[in-house]
């Protein structure tokens, strides 16, 4: 895998390490393990080049810890969307931010790098910006509030206990910036990710999948609260496409491994010509003709792989409610492509929309209608060009390095 890490590569090209670093990096759910381990293989990469002896702590993931992050805690299961969601994240949470802050009252690192995860990293942050402020705070993959921030004042609270903002959208450069933020836009971490990934030829041939048959990935969850509002929904309109397309088959790549029985019991009870995959999420992506996918990362990435898609979301009846009648909370677009471009390149069906029949009616169009698919195509490609170049996450690495010089 070209974007494996091997921390051994090409030691005797480089000087010993003259400096120790300790790093803490702090993130949550599964994009985020997944960023946070991307951006740990080039914190060792450049590490290496400078002659550091790197040492990195992290709340995170799997990916991470296979990154070279020795794990304080994993957190890539603990993320939800939505007001009545998040409860029973709570408690988990704050036992994790309380791990995390008697570890660096004991052990206080050179550098305090954040992933997305805003609720749980700006606690970690202000109490690090309290007790050791001599400790520089780096805000990567910051959350977007340039697109959903219903208080001004949650834009500042961030802004007051980061010292350096890495943006990843140019749009929110933009934002944080006005706000008195120190930016630098690196680009987005995915156009790295992708490299890794195999040809839309090779991905078939490894899935088996012949000339004749439709792929169509399903990607309903990264998190708990996902299989109960976005798979019935999602498989119920699986079924029905395959009634009417006999060439379709069903490929679902499963983001977390105690969601595989849920997903393949939903497999057998709804009658799909599916597959559960774990571990074959590139090949999955890259092989397939369609997508229909939770609102989210994946969008984007199955946005650069140039596979059209449907992107559906929905929460729960009370938190909707709340958001809209309480907090009147609005947003242009949730998903990401259609945030990079500010316009509907990608169908979004939420909350009420997010019908089988309206996601049956757009996945047909885009796998039979040529016009249609084209102009994805093309929109993509326009998007594309707003996420900068490849090297995203080495760039982001030689940002944080330098703030210790």
């Amino acid at each position: 895998m070209k974007g494996e890490f091997n921390l051994t590569a090409g030691l005797s090209a480089h000087p010993p390490p003259e400096r120790k670093v300790r790093l803490f990096l702090s993130t949550g759910e599964v994009s985020g393990d997944l960023q946070g381990a991307l951006l740990a293989e080039a914190l060792h990469r450049q590490a290496l080049a400078q002659g550091i002896a790197l040492e990195i702590v992290a709340l995170g993931g799997e990916r991470m810890a296979k990154a070279g992050c020795t794990l304080l805690g994993d957190t890539s299961g603990t993320g939800s969307v939505g007001i009545v969601e998040s409860l029973p994240y709570i408690w988990p949470a704050l036992q994790q931010q309380r791990c995390a802050k008697q570890y660096l009252q004991k052990n206080p690192p050179d550098l305090l790098v954040l992933i997305d995860y805003v609720g749980p990293n700006r606690a970690i942050a202000t109490y690090v910006k309290r007790q050791m402020p001599q400790v520089p705070v780096v805000y990567y993959i910051a959350p977007q509030m340039w697109v959903w921030s219903l208080f001004e004042s949650d834009a500042a609270k961030l802004v007051a206990v980061t010292d350096r903002l890495l943006a990843i959208f140019p749009e929110e450069a933009r934002y944080f910036r006005e706000r008195g933020a120190s930016v630098t836009w690196v680009g987005h971490p995915l156009l790295d990710w992708l490299q890794s990934f195999p040809s839309r030829e090779q991905a078939r041939q490894s899935l088996g999948i012949d000339g004749e048959t439709l792929a169509v990935a399903l990607l309903p969850a990264s998190r708990q609260q996902e299989l109960k509002y976005l798979l019935p929904v999602m498989f119920e309109a699986a079924r029905q496409l395959q009634e009417q397309l006999p060439q379709v088959r069903f490929w679902i790549p499963v983001s977390l491994e105690r969601f595989r029985g849920a997903v393949e019991g939903a497999i057998e009870r709804y009658g799909l010509r599916a597959i559960a995959v774990f571990g074959q999420s590139r090949e999955v992506l890259a092989a397939a003709d369609l997508a229909i996918a939770k609102s989210g990362t994946v969008n984007l990435e199955i946005a650069l792989l140039n596979v059209p898609q449907v992107a559906i979301y929905r929460v729960s009846p009370l938190t909707y409610w709340l958001a809209r009648r309480v907090l009147n909370f609005s947003i242009p677009f949730m998903s990401p492509p259609n945030l990079v471009q500010m316009q509907p390149i990608v169908p979004e069906l939420l909350q009420e929309r997010a019908t089988p029949a309206a996601i049956v009616g757009e996945s047909l169009d885009l796998l039979l209608n040529a016009r249609r698919r084209q102009e994805t195509l093309t929109n993509y490609q326009q998007m594309r060009l707003k996420l900068g170049e490849v090297g995203v996450c080495d760039r982001a690495a030689q940002e944080i390095f330098q703030l210790l010089v």
